[in-house]
């Protein structure tokens, strides 16, 4: 029987304890589980047979969270591990090596702007920017060298809207994957696969999980990519020494990514998500599509309020009319455009600093897509790395003002908005 969304965020990879009856998923809280003999052992080793090892690999309480998430996304499998940062660097390592780069978005989170134009550099690997407007850019950039295509499905932190059927006909017709991070668009907003993308990438922390508690990261593998299609993603089409010459793709097929993303990448870069937050996490879930409404809900009532604000020069949102990827919506978000948007003061960097300051309601947090109504002033913390031509390109100039609304009240995140902007101005 094929459920629904609201259905599938509760009952998706959970089942009751076989030993105990337990209606939650329990948290198995162990680092290792008993073989039934050597010969059960051995074939796990050998990847003959699926089940637990030592939890750097695998754990029920987080395979639930893998089986839910990847059941929400449409795609074959998951792996979750650390934090999102970790999800991106497991969605790149079968696919890199020293000297090959990826093509991604100038859109993009001010520490995934970072960890794509330096941290990456240490592995060999190298990023080319690209303003993913512009079609033909993308392709251009992409050399022999490239082995991926990475970009936000609603960017951070201007509620931006990639057209990813277009950004998916490119890759593929390249020969390389789309790897697309959801997280503020979550599925409920955005099913990334269905548009094309190979992979999707969370940061957990935010609205899957929705409550602030844990940090965690998914990989979500759609199954849909002929890893050997040609000789540029060895890792999964070639012989893999560390297991007798088994052959990823061959033996695996569209799991192909998933299993080699557990038996070596969380094996060997060991960026695993603990038990107990992956037990916050699928709490968290299980109210997915309420939150997402209410977010939903409340920030367009909010953006349309604060675009006629006279201290306001420009509001991103693109659930309003006014915004040039409004019309991307309804065919990549059709449910709605988030709860994740900017605002741009006509004080400049100083009133942002007073706006941040004077706000009551909201907490000023490097996070987003909590409950609560959340904001920060990207320029001077979380894009403060970048050069200013960067923030801009971003869409964190120094007069920006990135705002999470949360599920409060709508005329009560509205008021607070309006006390701030008033002290802001002097």
């Amino acid at each position: 029987m094929a459920y629904g969304f609201d259905t599938l965020q509760i009952h998706a990879g959970a089942r009751p304890d076989p030993a105990t009856g337990a209606r939650q998923v329990p948290i198995y809280q162990t680092t290792a589980y008993v073989f039934r003999d050597a010969e059960h052992a051995a074939a796990l080793f050998n990847l003959q047979e699926v089940g637990y090892i030592y939890s750097r690999l695998t754990n029920p309480t987080v395979a639930a969270l893998q089986e839910r998430v990847a059941t929400l996304e449409g795609g074959v499998g998951a792996v979750c591990c650390s934090s999102g940062h970790a999800a991106q660097i497991m969605a790149l390592f079968p696919l890199m090596g020293p000297g090959l780069n990826v093509v991604v978005s100038t859109r993009l989170y001010g520490g995934s702007i970072t960890q794509f134009s330096q941290t990456i550099k240490r592995f060999g690997w190298s990023a080319k920017f690209v303003d993913f407007d512009d079609l033909d850019a993308i392709a251009a950039a992409i050399d022999d060298d490239t082995r991926a295509v990475f970009c936000e499905s609603i960017a951070n932190p201007g509620g931006y809207i990639t057209d990813l059927d277009a950004v998916a006909k490119i890759a593929d017709t390249a020969g390389v994957p789309l790897i697309v991070d959801n997280t503020s668009a979550t599925p409920y907003l955005c099913r990334p696969i269905e548009h094309g993308a190979t992979l999707v990438v969370h940061s957990m922390t935010k609205y899957l999980t929705g409550n602030g508690t844990v940090t965690g990261g998914v990989v979500v593998d759609s199954g849909n990519f002929n890893w050997s299609a040609s000789d540029k993603f060895p890792s999964l089409s070639a012989p893999e020494t560390a297991y007798h010459g088994l052959k990823f793709h061959e033996t695996f097929g569209p799991l192909a990514f998933t299993f080699h993303s557990i038996a070596i990448g969380l094996r060997d870069l060991g960026m695993t998500l603990n038990p107990q937050a992956a037990h916050y996490t699928l709490m968290g879930i299980e109210t997915l599509s309420l939150r997402m409404e209410r977010h939903v809900q409340n920030a367009e009532k909010v953006a349309g309020w604060l675009e006629s604000h006279p201290a306001i020069e420009a509001v991103t949102y693109a659930g309003l009319a006014s915004s040039p990827y409004h019309d991307r919506v309804a065919r990549i978000c059709p449910k709605g455009a988030g709860g994740l948007f900017t605002i741009a003061l006509k004080g400049g960097y100083d009133a942002c600093i007073r706006f941040v300051d004077s706000l009551e309601l909201f907490s000023h947090v490097a996070n987003l897509g909590d409950t609560r109504s959340l904001v920060i002033h990207s320029a001077s913390t979380t894009h403060r790395q970048l050069s200013p031509e960067q923030q801009t390109a971003a869409g964190a100039a120094p007069n920006v003002v990135r705002i999470s609304i949360g599920i409060e009240d709508a005329e009560d995140i509205i008021a607070d908005l309006d006390q701030a902007l008033s002290k802001a101005n002097g």
